[in-house]
């Protein structure tokens, strides 16, 4: 039974952390492309800020509704709370680019 249960964690884990490295390669695509439209100067279109605004919202939604499992590490964790951290920095960037066009 005891075996049954670590495989069940392992794999648990796992999946979990191919969950959030999902994540995180999302939230750097937006990153990058909040970036580009900073340095252009009609990148925020109607369009184009109503479909950033969604994925901020998905990723944030996915982010801050996340549960760790308890068998997860501190690195784990960690990871976690830079992503939030990351998003919101983000989302204030992302006022900034939207709200100069």
């Amino acid at each position: 039974m005891a075996l049954i249960k670590e495989d069940y964690e392992k794999e648990t884990l796992e999946a979990w952390r191919i969950y959030t490295t999902a994540l995180e390669t999302s939230l750097e695509k937006l990153e990058n492309d909040i970036q580009e439209a900073s340095e252009m100067s009609d990148a925020c279109t109607g369009e184009w800020c109503a479909a950033v605004e969604h994925v901020i919202d998905e990723l944030g939604n996915a982010l801050f509704s996340i549960s760790e499992p308890r068998w997860a590490d501190e690195s784990d964790s960690k990871k976690i709370k830079t992503l939030k951290r990351r998003l919101h920095d983000l989302y204030a960037k992302y006022k900034g680019v939207s709200s100069s066009s």
